[in-house]
This record gives C-alpha cells, sequence and structure tokens, in this order.
C-alpha cells in the first residue's frame, strides 16, 4: 500500500488499498490503524479534504472497526540503523 505523507493533526500518513478496501493511517505516536471495509468514496473525502483530521475524526474513526499496529516506514528503520549504526560492515554470516 502506497502511503501519503500528511501533516493533519495526529495524522502523519494515510493510504488506501482499493483491491482490499482498507485504510490505514499512521499517527504521530508511531501508531498505525488499519480500517477494513472502506470506501473508495470515504478515502477520497478524507485525502483530498482539507481538514483531514477532523474528517477522519468524525467520518472514519467512529464508523469503522480498526486494527492497531506500529507503523513501519523507512523513516523508523533509517533512524533505528543511525542509533545503532548498523552498516553492511558490522553483518557476520
Amino acid at each position: 500500500m502506497e502511503m501519503r505523507r500528511i501533516n493533519a493533526g495526529k495524522l502523519r500518513a494515510i493510504g488506501y488499498d482499493l483491491r482490499e478496501r482498507i485504510l490505514r493511517v499512521e499517527l504521530d505516536d508511531g501508531s498505525a490503524i488499519d480500517y477494513s471495509g472502506v470506501g473508495q468514496e470515504v478515502w477520497r473525502k478524507l485525502s483530498t479534504s482539507a481538514s483531514a483530521w477532523s474528517y477522519y475524526r468524525d467520518n472514519i474513526e467512529e464508523e469503522f472497526s480498526g486494527r492497531r499496529g506500529m507503523a513501519s516506514t523507512k523513516q523508523n528503520r533509517e533512524a533505528l540503523d543511525a542509533l545503532f549504526k548498523v552498516d553492511d560492515g558490522d553483518k557476520k554470516p
């Protein structure tokens, strides 16, 4: 699923899988929530809304059941690699 970076309220990224009808939102605390059964029109309105945080709170958070997990982003991985100074030379066969 391709994620779109966003800075609206606590939202940091949003993405949608049309075939599976799953909406994923990533929040500023690093968590991600997958909402199933979300129609394309809801995704369109969220992704084009001038106030995406309000739209999310009013039309998605309370209307759909979500499964919470942790966001897995390249940025998170790069931050961990930098913290622990992981590079190819440190890996053992």
